[in-house]
């Protein structure tokens, strides 16, 4: 049994190109981190892929959760963090199939969580400049002056709260009430973050560099951004009004 205090949790859809790829990546890192898929009923055998793998190599370090079909990316990690939390892992990381989120990195977020004492630690790609390869510029934009946005209705002081590399502490989404994380799409991320925050978490943002898929086909579409624009709005109005809670020391 290979043992790991981190579980990283991949949500799918039509991952076939990456999936075996990125968990042979994980897998191949100094630091041992066990990975759970949550696949949304993919036809393209995604699903196939990693039973695969975990009924021949990795049964003991490979998870996954079959789901019936697109549920939203924030039903997706929702399910995988009251899973993770189930089994008591420490760290809890949310990172995409497609090498948009360099394997490489992720000992460097477990490194702010589990060495500097930081809560939530967020791969940025704003803390220092512009860090994307191979983006097309209007989502380049998009996706800049979204967390410009976010800065400005909300007053969080985080560089990119779009980002969706990241590392828990357990105790964090044990603290958030997560049956009322309302957002499912691009405006989870930011609730998520927004959340944390605002229950008084210390939360870090670790330069990295985002690269644009090389294989496969983007999920990304203007419907989500439309549910983040709304969505930073409401988040402004529970700023003010809603009672969060706070960690149990």
């Amino acid at each position: 049994m290979n043992g790991s205090d981190s579980i990283v949790i991949i949500p799918t859809y039509n991952e076939k190109e990456n999936i075996e790829k990125i968990i042979r990546a994980v897998f191949a890192l100094e630091k041992c981190f066990h990975i759970l898929v949550i696949d949304d009923g993919s036809p393209d055998g995604t699903a196939a892929i990693v039973k695969n793998l975990m009924a021949t190599e990795f049964g003991d370090r490979l998870f996954i959760i079959e789901r019936s079909g697109k549920l939203g990316l924030g039903t997706a990690y929702i399910a995988g963090f009251k899973w993770s939390i189930e089994k008591k892992y420490d760290y809890i990381f949310e990172m995409d199939a497609d090498f948009s989120h360099a394997p490489s990195d992720l000992p460097r977020l477990y490194a702010a969580c589990a060495d500097e004492g930081y809560d939530v630690a967020i791969g940025s790609r704003y803390i220092s400049g512009v860090n994307v390869v191979n983006w097309p510029i209007g989502r380049v934009l998009m996706s800049y002056f979204a967390s410009m946005y976010v800065r400005l209705v909300t007053g969080f002081k985080v560089h990119d709260t779009t980002a969706g590399f990241k590392c828990y502490k357990r105790r964090v989404l044990e603290t958030i009430e997560l049956d009322k994380i309302r957002f499912k799409g691009y405006a989870f991320q930011i609730e998520m973050k927004y959340t944390a925050y605002k229950c008084g978490f210390k939360i870090k943002e670790v330069p990295v560099v985002f690269v644009n898929r090389v294989e496969g086909v983007s999920k990304m579409n203007s419907s989500i951004f439309g549910e983040a624009v709304f969505g930073v709005m409401r988040l402004r109005l529970d700023g003010w009004f809603k009672k969060y809670p706070h960690p149990k020391d």
